[in-house]
């Protein structure tokens, strides 16, 4: 049980027990009177609330992991067994004596499906749908001794279907007929959820509140004068639950928070004054409040996300403050409409134009075992990924607070959509239920309309909802006529009091709601099944003119193999066996995966007829670390390429993409930046490669490096450098382009690659560097990092150059706050170029810091040794080479030596608990980790700063480990 100061809010999130409920005899009335259950038994469980009743079973081990291997055949399905397998009950007790005057309420956030309440012997019902909250007014129903009984009897949802033995998208569709998640019956990325996600799976808590309750205040905004006036609109309900009338101060008022000395100071405070009689519920509206030149809330890579803490507070005479509520409001206007130069939607936020670079979201985990500490990492990695928008799927969760939260403290665009999916729901009439569909879909949107990260509201995913439902959507998600006009000069807040509505006095009157995600300006905009391909590609497809034929893809996928020790931590070891690769009779190779691999998704690196095996490229890998590792570099180059191919289109092609997807909510081998234990893919850094803000890039189809600048300031006194290496370490080919200037939101091409045209002899294969830096201080900008062979061939020379010998330098210094740890590293190729052809940047990369990166204080870490040396003796790395640690001035340096001269090629760091006595599979990995970069790559004297952050369980003692192309085993540099 939690107590959160903000407001007199109990959190019940400890402390439960689960049972079956066919192997419970006694009701619930007894269950909160004379026979409450203690403690756990033969019967009774320790209960994850919130979570599931999967989640339960799991726990407690009643049932195997379900993402472990093919653990979840072993778990019946609620198809099979029945719903009353899986309907449970849920006990708790907890503390609480209420003060005179004081009424407290019994708040769900979110159950599934429906479920019956017991507190002390009293009854409650609530009633069906997975998206919506109950609130019960339990003030006469608390015991005077300050001991409670709560018991909730959770029942599944009513149609949870069938898993056909073909499998297919949404089993056999029957979750579609309720309002509930419709991923749970399986897709072609995810397994069966056997419960069908039935449990108490969000927040319970208690409010406790004076005689006036606040009731799901509406805060929205307007702007004038190109932004520098801007007012603030508020609408609350508020209920008397008292028996007398209430006469209230209704207080409203915005504070910013000054960092220096903490100091926090009140903006603004209005007062109202109102009675509202005994039983009563009214809407109240406050007159507008006035802000010059506010602070804005900009989208990530745009400018800062500005948040305000607004917060509604009233008295009641003879009382004092009765009820309070606060939420951080960021001041920002979002506009969008059908480019009429492309067909794709575009979306404005602050009058400028955002080119969309996102992906798409199904949930945090199958089982709902929902963090906060989860969500901020996880939206946090697609802040450093540099996407803008993230897309919740329709087939999963309506998100919760903290999700939003978090999207926006990192400045990600949410595309929220409703429980609508054209695989389950095409060719029927959606839920049974209509009124309760818009009944959950009401109650949403006043959940989660105040997050200024929310930017558009979308009917369902490749379908339209029933017309009924459509119409009503469209209807009450209408937009205020100010957010309407894209000319807001032309408005003055008079004429909009006199005429309109106040803003906040709508459901929701600040952003879209479009009908699916094929529909208007997305896709074809006319619900043709236009998005897509899900494949993996040639890499120069991207850019080609007749890739994609429309403006906006909301679904374009891929592959997304993780690192072997994922593969290890996830399977048992049948499943470590890699693909069989099976050469057609046109050439083209088939990949066999294994039956583990095959039942988590696995997505293969060939496309026979179009792609040829990605992998091979590379060469027969001979166990899963290679195949892992050869999957690393294809997830890098697809995912670059993607990204690149749009960002060579923008605005005159495109006006946004989503990938498809950027994670999985279980251990799924297929469209995923990084893995559901956290770690990270080299796609993760190809994608963050290719959406910087401004960047610079090889068009793969023309051959003509390009600039793009998203941002909305023109770019001057700039240069690139060009430079090709080869694999015996010389520059054949160097250039500098100088006095650049680059439009704002543009895509430029600069010059026409002459390297492999220009020699007579090109190499096969080559590296390619591009720094885009400042003339005035050689600040660079943007770095972007090839590895290229000609046209026809492919990259099996890297395989020989793994026996390369090339020196590093690491230079570290780290920071330690509690169990957290913040480590600045430099990391340095240390061999020399073998000819010189003028000034060149490589010998010092200084990076402009970006927002959001941190500045750390560091002090020096301990020696580590590598977890290489196994009991075997020294690996033939530490054999070949000869490995000096020093500490000076708080850093620690870590030297690897070696004879060779070229590129250290595809580094990889990653962060392990600090020991020597390994078992096969065991995972020593410390996730998650925040990288500034990784699966980098350096050329001849070129160093590389890398910022790491990550948290560390009690008692233990992290090492830092460095892996490459051609560096063999591991090596310990912190």
């Amino acid at each position: 049980m939690v107590e959160t100061t903000q407001t007199r809010k109990i959190i019940l999130d400890s402390g439960w027990l689960a049972a079956r409920s066919t192997e419970v005899e006694l009701d619930g009335t007894q269950l909160t009177t004379t026979h409450p259950p203690t403690d756990p038994t033969a019967r009774w469980m320790e209960a994850v609330v919130p979570g599931t009743v999967l989640g339960t079973l799991v726990k407690n081990k009643v049932v195997p992991d379900p993402f472990y291997g093919l653990k979840n055949k072993a778990i019946i399905d609620i198809g099979k067994s029945g719903r009353d397998h899986y309907t449970f009950w849920f006990f708790t007790t907890f503390q609480f004596k209420l003060s005179e005057n004081q009424h407290t309420d019994l708040n769900f956030r979110a159950i599934n499906y429906s479920a019956e309440v017991y507190l002390n012997g009293h009854k409650f019902v609530l009633p069906k749908g997975m998206f919506r909250r109950h609130s019960l007014d339990v003030t006469d129903f608390l015991h005077p001794d300050g001991q409670n009984f709560l018991a909730v009897l959770v029942y599944p949802p009513d149609h949870p279907g069938k898993i056909p033995r073909s499998g297919g998208q949404g089993g056999d569709h029957e979750i579609g007929k309720d309002v509930a998640t419709q991923y749970v019956e399986g897709w072609d990325w995810v397994a069966p959820i056997r419960d069908r996600n039935t449990g108490i799976w969000d927040e319970v808590s208690l409010v406790v509140t004076g005689p006036v309750k606040i009731i799901d205040p509406h805060l929205a905004s307007t702007f004038y004068d190109r932004y520098h006036r801007v007012y603030l609109h508020a609408t609350t309900q508020l209920k008397n639950k008292g028996s007398r009338v209430a006469i209230c101060s209704l207080n409203i008022q915005y504070w910013t928070f000054e960092l220096e000395g903490n100091i926090c100071l009140v903006d603004h405070l209005q007062t109202q004054h109102l009675s509202i009689p005994p039983g009563a519920q009214i809407q109240y509206t406050f007159p507008e409040i006035y802000l010059y030149k506010p602070h804005l809330w900009w989208p990530n890579g745009m400018g800062e996300q500005s948040l305000y803490n607004v917060t509604i507070t009233v008295e009641v005479n003879g009382y004092g403050e009765s009820d309070s509520w606060s939420h951080l409001h960021g001041f920002r206007k979002i506009e969008s409409y059908i480019d009429s130069a492309t067909g794709g939607r575009l979306f404005k936020v602050n009058g400028q134009p955002i080119f969309i670079r996102g992906g798409n979201w199904i949930l945090s985990d199958g089982l709902l075992r929902l963090s906060e500490a989860r969500y901020r990492t996880e939206i946090k990695y697609h802040a450093d990924l540099n996407l803008n928008m993230i897309r919740c799927w329709g087939g999963g969760l309506a998100e919760r607070p903290e999700f939003y939260r978090y999207c926006d403290i990192y400045g990600l665009l949410v595309w929220q959509e409703f429980w609508i999916t054209g695989d389950v729901d095409g060719g029927s009439n959606g839920p049974l239920d209509h009124d309760l569909f818009m009944l959950c879909a009401r109650d949403t949107v006043k959940l989660l309309r105040n997050h200024p990260s929310l930017a558009l509201w979308v009917g369902g995913n490749e379908q339209v909802p029933p017309d009924d439902i459509n119409t009503a959507l469209k209807t009450e998600l209408e937009l205020h006529p100010h957010h309407k006009n894209v000319n807001e000069t032309e408005n003055s807040v008079h004429n909009l009091s006199a005429s309109w509505k106040d803003p906040s006095e709508y459901l929701d009157s600040t952003r879209i709601y479009i009908q699916g995600s094929l529909w208007d300006g997305f896709a074809d905009g006319q619900g043709g099944f236009t998005d897509g391909p899900y494949k993996i590609q040639n890499p120069e497809s991207f850019f080609k003119d007749d890739f994609y034929s429309y403006g906006f893809n909301p679904e374009v996928g891929s592959v997304g193999m993780p690192v072997a020790a994922t593969i290890r931590a996830t399977m048992p070891p049948e499943g470590w066996t890699i693909p069989i690769f099976k050469k057609l009779s046109d050439s083209y190779i088939e990949e066999t995966p294994n039956p583990i691999w095959e039942y988590h998704k696995y997505h293969p690196y060939s496309n026979p007829g179009e792609v040829h095996d990605q992998i091979l490229l590379y060469g027969v890998p001979k166990d899963l670390d290679d195949f892992c590792l050869q999957a690393q570099l294809a997830n890098y180059i697809q995912y670059r390429a993607l990204l690149e191919g749009w960002n060579s289109h923008m605005w005159k092609k495109y006006t946004g993409v989503l990938i498809w997807k950027t994670q999985n909510p279980w251990t799924g081998l297929r469209g995923q930046f990084y893995d559901h234990l956290l770690d990270q893919t080299a796609g993760f850094y190809g994608c963050r490669c290719a959406a910087e803000p401004i960047h610079v890039q090889l068009n793969l189809v023309t051959y003509f490096i390009e600039i793009i600048n998203t941002t909305s300031e023109e770019l001057s006194d700039i240069a690139i450098e060009v430079s090709v290496w080869d694999l015996e370490g010389t520059c054949p080919y160097q250039e500098v382009h100088e006095n650049l200037s680059i439009p704002r939101k543009k895509t430029v091409p600069i010059t026409q690659m002459k390297y492999p045209k220009s020699k007579n002899h090109p190499k096969p294969v080559y590296f390619l560097l591009l720094k885009l830096y400042n003339m005035s201080d050689h600040s660079i900008i943007s770095r972007n990092f090839y590895w290229l062979h000609l046209a026809g061939g492919d990259y099996k020379l890297l395989e020989p150059y793994r026996k390369k010998r090339i020196p590093l330098k690491v230079t570290s210094k780290t920071s330690i706050e509690g169990s957290t740890y913040e480590i600045e590293m430099q990391v340095q190729n240390t061999s020399k170029k073998l000819d010189s052809r003028g000034s060149s940047l490589n010998y010092k990369n200084n990076f402009i810091a970006r927002h959001g990166d941190g500045d750390f204080d560091m002090t020096s870490l301990k020696h580590v040794h590598s977890r290489s040396e196994g009991k075997g003796g020294s690996s033939l790395f530490q054999r070949i080479f000869r490995n000096f640690s020093r500490e000076s001035d708080g850093s620690r340096v870590v030297e690897i030596n070696g004879d060779d001269v070229g590129v250290a090629f595809f580094l990889h760091l990653s962060v392990h608990v600090s020991k020597t006595d390994y078992k096969e599979g065991e995972d020593s990995r410390i996730l998650p980790v925040h990288y500034s970069d990784n699966y980098f790559s350096l050329v001849p004297g070129e160093v590389m700063p890398i910022n790491l952050s990550f948290d560390v369980p009690p008692g233990v003692t992290p090492t830092v480990l460095l892996k490459g192309w051609n560096y063999n085993g591991e090596h310990a540099v912190i």
